[in-house]
């Protein structure tokens, strides 16, 4: 059982920030790559009111189970977003969404991201950026320890002000209520269709 403690911060330039990590040591782990992501729940959203995820995510071909909740001790300080995670590797994604559905879990949300992963070492202190160009803009987060994140979002300029903790279902709600749409998932054709009607 991992403890994930991260931030996210929207990305202005992407080839700008990819030029910073170079510059601080980071290295490029896995070129940038499609992902798509579902979250299953009960009819009743009952995984979501326990402020938990259960998703099933293809990238880089591969398949992995995730589920997240809050530690036992809470939330934590709210400057990192700190959820207990536990991860394994499937090999075959589609078969476990039957399994799903047929304990009564349902697919609720679908996203959509091209991720392009980078670490870094800083002697004791280690973590991961990754890039994600998201259907509603791009984002960076920095996931490690706190002091690790703290230190490579001040070598990168990132203010504190500017630092996020949201999640990606999170952010996609945010931006149907400043857009007015009704788009349901956060993937590239949903989203596509949203603007398309907004434009009309």
């Amino acid at each position: 059982m991992a403890i994930e403690t991260e931030i996210k911060f929207r990305v202005a330039d992407q080839a700008q920030l990819e030029s910073q990590l170079v510059a601080i040591g980071f290295r490029l782990v896995t070129p940038r790559s499609f992902e798509s992501n579902t979250l299953y729940d009960t009819a009743d959203r009952s995984l979501r009111l326990k402020r938990e995820i259960l998703r099933i995510r293809n990238y880089n071909e591969k398949w992995l189970l995730t589920h997240k909740r809050i530690p036992d001790s809470g939330i934590g300080e709210d400057r990192h977003k700190h959820r207990v995670e536990t991860e394994t590797e499937l090999s075959d994604g589609p078969a476990l969404a039957e399994v799903f559905k047929s304990i009564g879990l349902i697919p609720v949300f679908e996203y959509e991201k091209w991720r392009t992963e980078w670490t870094n070492d800083q002697g004791h202190l280690h973590g991961h950026c990754v890039v994600d160009e998201t259907p509603i803009g791009t984002f960076a987060e920095l996931e490690g320890s706190p002091e690790w994140i703290d230190r490579i979002a001040s070598l990168l300029g990132i203010a504190p002000a500017d630092q996020l903790t949201a999640s990606y279902g999170r952010l996609f709600d945010q931006w149907r209520t400043s857009t007015g749409t009704n788009a349901q998932n956060l993937t590239f054709k949903a989203i596509a269709a949203a603007i398309a009607e907004l434009n009309r």
